[in-house]
C-alpha cells in the first residue's frame, strides 16, 4: 500500500520530473546552459510551438489528432505575405491570415465531425492539401517581409512579445477547459464518447470545435513564426506537428483522450522539447543527428504515455479493491470508473 502511495504521485508528476532531470543534466554538461538569458531564449523560441501544442492538447483530449497544423501555419504565412506584397496594411494582413488559418481548421472540423473520417486520415489529407495550396499561393517563392513585421523581437516589461501571446492563450485555454461547460464536456467525451453521447452531449459539435480551436492556435503560431524569421518560405511550419504532439504527450496529455492539461502539463512539455533542442546545440551534437534525437524523444513520449496510463489504471483498480475490502471485491466495471 505504501509503494502505491509513492508510485501514484511519481506517475502523475512525471512531466515535471523529466523537466527537472533534463535541466540538471544539460546544466551539468555545460554550465552556460543554466543562465537566465538562455532560459529566456528557450521560452521565446518555443512560443510558436507552444501555441500549436495548446491547440493540439485540446484535440488530443477528445482522442483525436491534428497533423495539419504545419500546413495551417504555411497557409497563414502565405496569405500574410501576399497581402503585404499588395501594400495591404499590416494589421489587416495579419487578421486575414489568422482568419484563413482558422477556416482551414474548419475544414478539418467538417471532415472529422460531419463526414466521419478518422482524424488521422482527415488531417493527413488537409496537411497535404494545405501544403499544396500554400505552394500555389506563393508559387514556391520566398517572401521577404517588411521591417514592421519584426515585432516579435520586441518585449514588454522585459518579457518577449511571443511569450506574452503564448501565456495569454495558455490562460484562456486553461479557463476554457477547467471552468466552462464545454471544457468539461470535452474531457467527458474523451473519456468515453458513447457514454457522453448517451448523456445528451452534442459530440459532433464538440469534435468540430476542437479542430477550429486548433486551426486558430496554429494560425497565431504562423504569425509569430513569420515575424521571427522575417520571411516566408516553403518550409514554414514543416514538422511542427510532431513537436506539438511530443510536447503535449510529454506534458501528460494522453493520446487516448480524456486526460491532460494545458497548464502546467503542456507548458512543461513545450519547454522540455525546446530545452532538449537547445541542449543539443550547446553540446555541439551533429546537426544531422538532431532530427534523429527528436524522433527518439517522440517515441519515448508515446511509450511513457502508454506505460503511465497502464500503470495508473492498474493502481487505481487495486486501490478500489482495497477500499472495498477482501469480502466485497469490486467488479471490473466499478474499478474502471
Amino acid at each position: 500500500m505504501t509503494s502505491h502511495r509513492l508510485t501514484m504521485p511519481v506517475l502523475r508528476n512525471m512531466p515535471a520530473i523529466l523537466f527537472v532531470l533534463a535541466f540538471a543534466l544539460f546544466s551539468f554538461l555545460d554550465p552556460r546552459f543554466a543562465t537566465f538569458t538562455n532560459f529566456s531564449n528557450i521560452a521565446s523560441t518555443s512560443a510558436f510551438v507552444g501555441l500549436v501544442a495548446v491547440g493540439m492538447t485540446i484535440v488530443l483530449l477528445t482522442g483525436g489528432i491534428d497533423l495539419s497544423v504545419g500546413a495551417t501555419m504555411y497557409i497563414t504565412g502565405a496569405v500574410i505575405g501576399m497581402l503585404l506584397q499588395q501594400q495591404v496594411p499590416m494589421l489587416a494582413a495579419l487578421a486575414a491570415g489568422v482568419l484563413v488559418g482558422t477556416l482551414w481548421g474548419c475544414v478539418n472540423a467538417f471532415l472529422v465531425a460531419w463526414v466521419g473520417l478518422v482524424p488521422f486520415v482527415a488531417t493527413l489529407v488537409t496537411l497535404t492539401m494545405g501544403r499544396g495550396i500554400g505552394l500555389l499561393l506563393t508559387e514556391s517563392r520566398q517572401f521577404i517581409l517588411p521591417q514592421e513585421m519584426a515585432y516579435a523581437a520586441s518585449s514588454y516589461l522585459g518579457i518577449p512579445l511571443p511569450v506574452i501571446m503564448f501565456l495569454i492563450v495558455v490562460v484562456a485555454a486553461m479557463i476554457f477547459l477547467r471552468w466552462t461547460p464545454m471544457g468539461r464536456q470535452i474531457y467527458a467525451m474523451g473519456n468515453n464518447v458513447e457514454a457522453a453521447r448517451k448523456a445528451g452531449l452534442n459530440t459532433r459539435r464538440l469534435t468540430a470545435s476542437v479542430y477550429v480551436i486548433s486551426g486558430f492556435c496554429a494560425a497565431l503560431a504562423g504569425v509569430i513564426l513569420v515575424s521571427q524569421q522575417g520571411s516566408i518560405s516553403a518550409g514554414l511550419g514543416q514538422g511542427v506537428e510532431f513537436d506539438a504532439i511530443a510536447a503535449a504527450v510529454l506534458g501528460g496529455t494522453s493520446l487516448f483522450g480524456g486526460i491532460g492539461s494545458v497548464f502546467p502539463g503542456t507548458v512543461i512539455g513545450v519547454l522540455l522539447v525546446q530545452m532538449i533542442s537547445t541542449g543539443m546545440v550547446y553540446l555541439q551534437i551533429d546537426l544531422y543527428l538532431q532530427d534523429m534525437v527528436a524522433a527518439v524523444v517522440i517515441f519515448f513520449a508515446v511509450l511513457i504515455d502508454a506505460l503511465r496510463m497502464r500503470l495508473l489504471t492498474r493502481l487505481e483498480r487495486r486501490n478500489i479493491r482495497v477500499e472495498k475490502g477482501p469480502d466485497q471485491p469490486a467488479t471490473m466495471e466499478k474499478a474502471a470508473t
